[in-house]
């Protein structure tokens, strides 16, 4: 009896000696350092490339830029608008029909090529670009000539070009009210929401995105 309890014990104790499956080894720091040295660059080149992607239209914003305002204008300002209006995509189309970099009616397009003979197709990003810019300058000096100074300038030029000058006018008639004279581009976003057939959200929500992408690429520089 005792040599089969002894054996009945054997199968038991091989039981609770059976080795568990070996753990997955814990990374070592020289692991982590060969990981971190393989995101790095991957890193850096997906930064490079959206640097390219972001930049490829710079040297046309600067030229048309310093072309139509002067060499004392930062094209910065142009570049974050068209960030606004198309994330700098030439063959972006809006659903009412706005088209490329700027997103220009191809009416106003039409406009002004029949001025400037030499741009060609609005689908261009060169001509694109310099229609826009051109169209900047025809608002900017709108409201160069209603008094508006500099500083307040490129909010008005903006919301015109988003708007319709006609629309923002009838903001700034509105605003003068309320600023007990001339009213700054504060005073226009105080009446928006009671200026007629104007979706001032859109618009005061634009403005602000230019200024910021503006502010942002200044702090890069």
């Amino acid at each position: 009896m005792r040599r089969a309890v002894l054996l009945l014990a054997v199968p038991v104790a091989l039981l609770a000696q059976t080795p568990r499956a070996p753990s997955a080894p814990a990374p070592t720091t020289a692991t982590t350092a060969a990981t971190a040295a393989t995101t790095a660059p991957a890193s850096a080149m997906a930064r490079r490339a959206s640097a390219r992607s972001t930049s490829r239209y710079d040297e046309i914003f600067s030229r048309y830029s310093k072309r139509y305002f002067g060499p004392a204008f930062d094209w910065r300002w142009i570049k974050a608008q068209a960030m606004a209006e198309s994330n700098l995509d030439p063959n972006a189309t809006s659903y009412v029909g706005a088209r490329g970099l700027m997103q220009l009616m191809p009416a106003t397009y039409g406009s002004i090529q029949s001025r400037r003979p030499e741009f060609g197709a609005i689908d261009d990003p060169e001509w694109n670009i310099a229609a826009g810019v051109l169209h900047d300058r025809y608002l900017w000096r709108l409201w160069e000539r209603a008094g508006v100074p500099d500083e307040e300038r490129y909010a008005f030029m903006f919301g015109s070009y988003n708007a319709g000058e006609g629309t923002i006018g009838r903001a700034a008639d509105s605003a003068r009210v309320v600023a007990g004279g001339r009213p700054n581009w504060e005073h226009v976003e105080v009446v928006a929401p009671r200026v007629p057939r104007w979706r001032y959200r859109e618009t005061l929500g634009y403005v602000r995105k230019i200024d910021s992408t503006y502010a942002r690429m200044k702090r890069q520089r």
